[in-house]
């Protein structure tokens, strides 16, 4: 069972976390490459903001994004901006999103993402969640995907390891830390491939932040998944 509220408040606790993180940065660290191809620091400043804003269209009823093209370019504007700016518009678009957390609504309704993706409003949270948590990882600022709280690491990989369940390009796949077991890939008609790490490494090689080869793996080589 999805609790939104529970969801909305380890929201405002990360955003807090990674906004404390990033005060210590300064102007020239924003300019400094990210963990993300291609992007620096205030590339992921700036889409958590805008993310934030796009977040508050799904709940209220309106497109995610205008376009593709209009998300990169907002990224792109506002990726340059000083620290302060940053932070303002990460914290600012944050209490928009908390704000419209708070309104009363229908939580079970579904609702549109991008990419015509559709989900119920009671995720919306945790998709949140998820962006805060990862991007604060991407700024290579200290926080580390050992440092995920318990509770968002083992839901996330329950997300991703059902977001590929089905996938006809993933074999049939059990992973496992040690103390769970997941599913993922294509309905079985063979021998599994069984993957085994930390939950940490089994995180950031589904959601694309490891390469796994900290992972053992039995059966065959580890799978190639497709990019999120």
């Amino acid at each position: 069972m999805i609790d939104h509220a529970r969801d909305l408040a380890s929201v405002r606790e990360a955003t807090e976390r990674l906004l404390s993180a990033a005060a210590g940065l300064d102007n020239a660290d924003v300019t400094e490459p990210s963990r993300l191809p291609g992007w620096s620091r205030g590339h992921v400043l700036a889409h958590l903001a805008r993310n934030a804003d796009a977040l508050v269209n799904v709940l209220e009823g309106r497109p995610m994004y205008v376009s593709a093209e209009a998300r990169d370019a907002d990224i792109e504007r506002d990726a340059a901006r000083p620290l302060d700016e940053q932070l303002a518009d990460v914290r600012a678009s944050a209490e928009r999103f908390r704000a419209a957390g708070a309104a009363p609504a229908d939580w079970s309704r579904t609702v549109e993402l991008r990419n015509g993706v559709t989900d119920s409003a009671s995720r919306v949270p945790f998709r949140r969640w998820v962006e805060v948590e990862l991007h604060h990882v991407d700024l290579g600022i200290g926080y580390e995907l050992e440092d995920l709280p318990a509770e968002f690491a083992e839901r996330e990989i329950d997300f991703l390891a059902d977001r590929f369940t089905g996938h006809p390009d993933v074999p049939p796949t059990r992973l496992t830390d040690g103390t769970r077991a997941w599913r993922t890939g294509r309905e079985a008609d063979g021998p599994e491939v069984t993957v085994r790490g930390a939950r940490a490494d089994l995180l950031g090689w589904l959601a694309g932040r490891r390469d796994g080869s900290a992972l053992t793996v039995e059966g065959g080589p580890l799978p190639s998944l497709p990019p999120l």
